[in-house]
């Protein structure tokens, strides 16, 4: 006898038995598939229908999510796609124009020409580096085309003859008794090169001496062109300097032309005219360049005017080498001669050497004076016709008045035994000296004593 209690029973098994061998054959899932539940009761027996609505119910649950996952895992793994870019317009390019075979002529023919160019300037080159001959050709235009070199100073040399032994002796006996004193010395003769010096080539402290050397770099300049006369001098404070002169009561920024303030410097010893001089000429430094270069061993310029400390040295030496060398036109133009002459004419301060002169003399000079020393250097001019060169400069204590005692002794014995010389029969060019009026008793800004009216005329 049938019985469906049994049959039942073995259709689940089998259909439960299907499903498992379906899950083993199918893709394992990251999540458990859900077993079916089992009861412990017997299922009721299932009509067909129901055995297929739920073997498609078990289908449906078995699968959907691993395919889901995997839908899933695609969309992660693939990348979205890139949206296209536009690719850019091309520029449509003209084709080119045909050249005229005249312009193609032209163009070749300029490539030729250049070429040919550059290879010749190597050729050039190359033989002009392995070729010493064509070379110094080469350099030899340049050498024309150059501006000449500025010539050079040269070294001033003092031409002597024959020592005046006699005078020398007569000088050293008048000043002997002046122990406290130390005099030096040095006279020669401009004709015939006669001489005698007395400690004439020790370095003395020079005071306003030093300004004539001064005078002839800043002459020197003017003929060289790069100092003009009406050049306008501004005066700095720094420049200004007390003691001598009246340039120091002027106000800073003042203008005066070169060459008034190159004659105070000389014909009043304005010490702040000195300095702005100085200044134009380059400095101390390029001041002393000169000196050296015209061999002037002893003549140095270490600091400013007025220098009562007597740092700023020369010999009489050096004086009377310059004073030769200007007189021979060594070192100026005669034009720039003639102004120096004139301008140390007209010193104010005639209270040493002038005084030892006669009626008739002319003497171009300066005077320097600080408490240490005393001098005076000049050119004399005698109505016989000589000419002579004297620098004086003696040290002594401090303002010791017997110093210019002992120059204006020395000078009237120089003068006497020149004014008894018979005249020269080729005399040394010079300037001839000029009609002597009166002479007024002279000013004396430095203290010193008023000269006498009747021992000189003044041009």
């Amino acid at each position: 006898m049938w019985d469906g209690t049994d049959e039942s029973g073995s259709n689940s098994n089998r259909s439960e038995i299907g499903v498992r061998s379906r899950i083993a054959q199918a893709p394992r899932s990251r999540r458990r598939p859900v077993e079916p539940r089992r009861s412990s009761e017997p299922e009721p027996p299932r009509t067909r229908r129901a055995r297929r609505t739920d073997k498609t119910m078990e289908k449906t649950a078995e699968f959907p999510k691993s395919r889901t996952q995997q839908a899933r895992r695609r969309l992660e793994v693939v990348p979205p796609p890139e949206p296209r870019r536009s690719k850019p317009a091309r520029k449509t390019v003209a084709p080119p124009r045909p050249k005229s075979a005249s312009a193609l002529a032209f163009l070749y023919g300029t490539r030729l020409l250049i070429l040919g160019i550059g290879i010749g300037v190597i050729a050039g080159t190359s033989l002009s580096i392995f070729d010493p001959a064509s070379r110094t050709t080469a350099e030899a235009p340049k050498t024309e085309q150059s501006p000449p070199a500025a010539p050079s100073t040269p070294t001033l040399q003092l031409e002597l003859a024959q020592e005046i032994g006699g005078l020398k002796t007569q000088i050293q006996s008048a000043i002997a008794p002046q122990t406290q004193l130390t005099p030096g010395l040095m006279v020669v003769d401009a004709d015939t090169g006669a001489y005698f010096d007395i400690n004439g080539s020790n370095a003395i402290p020079a005071a306003s001496t030093i300004k004539f050397p001064i005078l002839v770099a800043f002459f020197q300049a003017v003929d060289e062109g790069k100092v003009r006369l009406d050049q306008p001098l501004t005066l700095k404070k720094e420049q200004i300097a007390a003691e001598s002169g009246d340039l120091q009561d002027s106000q800073p920024g003042s203008q005066f032309p070169a060459i008034q303030v190159a004659t105070k410097m000389i014909d009043i010893s304005d010490n702040t005219a000195t300095n702005m001089i100085i200044d134009l000429l380059g400095g101390k430094e390029a001041v002393n360049q000169r000196f050296q270069a015209w061999g002037l061993t002893n003549t140095v310029i270490q600091n400013a005017l007025p220098d009562l400390q007597g740092t700023n040295t020369s010999s009489p030496r050096d004086m009377v080498t310059l004073l030769s060398a200007v007189n021979s036109g060594k070192l100026v133009s005669m034009r720039s001669h003639e102004r120096m002459l004139t301008i140390m004419r007209k010193v104010v301060n005639n209270s040493l050497i002038p005084q030892g002169l006669g009626q008739g003399a002319v003497i171009a000079h300066k005077t320097g004076d600080i408490g240490m020393m005393l001098g005076d250097v000049g050119m004399i001019d005698l109505p016989n016709g000589k000419r002579y060169f004297m620098a004086a400069m003696v040290k002594r204590p401090h303002n010791d008045d017997r110093a210019g005692d002992a120059i204006r002794k020395m000078s009237e014995l120089t003068y006497q035994y020149f004014n008894q010389q018979p005249e020269a029969s080729s005399p040394s060019p010079t300037l001839s000296p000029q009609t002597n009026p009166t002479m007024s008793p002279p000013v004396n800004p430095q203290g010193a004593e008023p000269s006498n009216p009747s021992t000189i005329a003044q041009p």
